[in-house]
């Protein structure tokens, strides 16, 4: 399964439970199985553009909306990390090159004054 389809999934589970829906409901009102809802839930299937149509209109949004991955950023329950570092590039991405030389100047300020604490508790685990 690819990173997108993970965070189209993700951002599918977040509209419908900030619109109060069930997939059962987004089935129900889509024309679109349960099973198939989903499996698009989790990133475990390639939509097609007539499905995300359907389900776009289901849902009530706008096409962006689904492919809008900023507050996926604020969203709980994302622990996998591939995933964290998918949506915090594509916040990146929208950004211009000062902001982004500016963030990752941070980031590396942060996590050498953590390294430095700690030189080896820090280290990747995966």
């Amino acid at each position: 399964m690819s990173d997108f389809l993970r965070l189209v999934g993700e951002q599918l589970r977040l509209i419908m439970k900030a619109k109060g829906l069930t997939q059962e409901k987004v089935a129900e009102r889509s024309g679109i199985k349960v099973t198939r809802i989903s499996d698009i839930e989790r990133g475990q299937t390639n939509a097609s553009l007539k499905t995300l149509e359907k389900i776009i209109n289901a849902l009530e949004i706008a096409p962006n909306e689904l492919f809008n991955f900023q507050k996926l950023n604020m969203a709980e329950g994302i622990e996998d990390k591939r995933l964290m570092v998918e949506i915090h590039k594509s916040l990146l991405l929208e950004r211009g090159i000062d902001d982004v030389k500016y963030v990752i100047g941070s980031a590396n300020s942060y996590l050498n004054a953590v390294d430095a604490k700690n030189p080896t508790k820090n280290r990747r685990k995966d």
